[in-house]
C-alpha cells in the first residue's frame, strides 16, 4: 500500500523553494508531516556545485539510517545530472524531473520504482495560493538560462531561458493578495530575461503586478547586469518597488569575467552601480572567489574595486568545480586555503560597507514582521537589511513602521 505521510526537503535556490511550494500545493492523498514522521521524503535537490551534490548525497544516506524504510524521491536540478546513477546503485525509490511537479500526488503513490525525468523545454503554469510557513510570498516568473558562464550546469539541467505565461502570474499574485499576501519576490532562474520569447518585460510584468490591489511591495532576485535597462530604470522611483537590488556582478577583474564568459565588465557595472547608488538603494551581488586564474594580481585589483563599489550586501562563494563544465577542466588552480583567505576578506569588507549604509538608512523604515526567535520578532525593511523588534503582542505576518532604529553590528534593533 502507498505511503501518505510525506515530508519535502529543499536544497539550493529561492527557485527550488517555489518548485517546493508548487508540489506541495499539488498533493490529494498525502499528508504533509515533519521528517520523523514521513514515509515518503522529497528532495528538491541543487546541483549547482559537486558540493551540493555531495550535501543531497550525503542528506539521503542519513535518511537511510534514520529511516531505512522510507521512500526517497529525488526531485530538483540533481534529478537531471545524478538522478540516473543514485536510481541504479538504489539510493533513491524514484526521480522526477521540473517537468513532473504537477504529477507528483500519481508518482509518490506508485509501487515500483520510476525514473520521470520529463521535459527541459516545459512552461509551468501552474499556481500557487497560499505559502506553508511564509509571510512573503515567492513568484516564479521565468525558468532557464541562456548564458553561457563557463563555471554554471544549470543552463543544462533547467534548460534555456522562457517565460512563464503573465496573466497566469499575475492571476496567482490576485489570489496569494486575497489570502494576506503583501510582499512579493519575483524569482527564476534567469529573471532578467523574463518577456525576451514572449515580446514582453521584467518593466512592463512589474508595472502591471503594482496595480493589483493588496501588492505593497515587490522584491527582484538576481539581475545580470545587462538586463538593467532605461525601461526598467524608470521604476526606479516607484514606492513598491523594494530599495534593494541583487546584481549579479560575480567578479569585478575584467580578465576574471572574460575566463567566466560572463557579458559585463567592470567599467559598465561601476557607472551602473552608482547610478542605482544615488537612488537610494542598497545593492547586492554575487562573487565568486578563488576561481582558476585568479592570481595575487587578478585578486588585489578585483578586492579594490569592491571597496570602491557603492556595495551593501554579498553572496561570496568560494570556487567549487562542477564536473562538466568549462572551468572544471581550466588549469591555475588557486588553493583551497587561499580561497578561503579571500572569502574572509571580501565578507568582512561588505559587512563594514553594510554597517555604514545601515547607519545613514536607518530611519523612516517599513518591516514586514516574518517570524519570533528568543524574545526578538524580526523581519526585513525595503533595503533588505533585517530588524529585530520586541512586542508583547504576536506581531509575525504584519507591517510595522518605524522612525528610527539602533544600528549595532550585528543587526538593527528596535526595542
Amino acid at each position: 500500500m502507498s505511503s501518505k505521510k510525506v515530508y519535502f526537503k529543499t536544497f539550493g535556490c529561492r527557485t527550488n523553494q517555489f518548485d517546493t511550494q508548487i508540489m506541495i500545493s499539488k498533493l490529494q492523498n498525502f499528508e504533509l508531516v515533519s521528517e520523523d514522521e514521513a514515509d515518503t521524503i522529497v528532495v528538491n535537490s541543487c546541483t549547482v556545485t559537486n558540493g551540493a551534490d555531495s550535501s543531497v548525497r550525503g542528506y539521503i544516506n542519513s535518511i537511510k539510517r534514520k529511516n531505512p524504510n522510507a521512500k526517497v524521491i529525488l526531485a530538483g536540478c540533481g534529478s537531471h545530472s545524478k538522478g540516473e546513477s543514485l536510481l541504479k546503485d538504489k539510493k533513491v525509490f524514484g526521480v522526477m524531473g521540473h517537468s513532473e511537479k504537477s504529477n507528483i500526488d500519481k508518482l509518490l503513490a506508485r509501487d515500483e520504482s520510476f525514473y520521470e525525468i520529463g521535459d527541459l523545454d516545459y512552461i509551468d503554469n501552474s499556481v500557487v495560493e497560499e505559502f506553508v510557513g511564509k509571510s512573503r510570498a515567492f513568484i516564479k516568473i521565468q525558468e532557464g538560462c541562456s548564458f553561457a558562464c563557463s563555471y554554471c550546469i544549470i543552463p543544462s539541467v533547467r534548460g534555456k531561458a522562457r517565460s512563464l505565461d503573465e496573466d497566469t502570474i499575475i492571476s496567482q499574485i490576485q489570489k496569494l493578495a486575497q489570502n494576506g499576501f503583501g510582499e512579493f519576490i519575483l524569482t527564476g532562474t534567469n529573471v532578467g530575461s523574463y518577456g525576451e520569447d514572449s515580446n514582453s518585460s521584467l518593466a512592463k510584468l512589474l508595472k502591471r503586478i503594482s496595480q493589483l490591489r493588496g501588492v505593497r511591495r515587490i522584491r527582484i532576485g538576481s539581475l545580470e547586469p545587462i538586463q538593467i535597462n532605461d525601461e526598467f530604470k524608470e521604476l526606479l522611483h516607484e514606492p513598491w518597488l523594494a530599495k534593494h537590488l541583487h546584481i549579479a556582478l560575480q567578479h569585478t577583474s575584467d580578465k576574471m569575467l572574460e575566463v567566466m564568459n560572463r557579458r559585463n565588465n567592470y567599467r559598465s557595472d561601476v557607472k551602473l552601480l552608482e547610478e542605482i547608488a544615488s537612488k537610494g538603494y542598497a545593492i547586492g551581488t554575487d562573487f565568486i572567489v578563488g576561481h582558476p586564474f585568479e592570481d595575487e594580481k587578478e585578486w588585489s585589483e578585483g578586492i579594490k574595486r569592491v571597496a570602491d563599489l557603492p556595495l551593501t550586501h554579498i553572496h561570496a562563494f568560494t570556487y567549487s568545480k562542477r564536473d562538466n563544465t568549462a572551468s572544471a577542466s581550466m588549469k591555475n588552480i588557486v588553493r583551497g586555503d587561499i580561497a578561503k583567505a579571500r572569502h574572509k576578506e571580501l565578507t568582512t569588507l561588505i559587512k563594514s560597507k553594510n554597517l555604514e549604509f545601515r547607519k545613514s538608512h536607518n530611519r523612516n523604515l517599513e518591516v514586514l514582521i516574518e517570524n519570533s526567535k528568543g524574545e526578538y520578532y524580526s523581519g526585513l525593511d525595503q533595503y533588505f537589511n533585517r530588524v529585530k523588534i520586541i512586542s508583547d503582542e504576536d506581531i509575525v505576518s504584519t507591517w510595522r513602521f518605524f522612525d528610527s532604529v539602533e544600528v549595532e553590528e550585528e543587526g538593527n534593533f528596535y526595542v
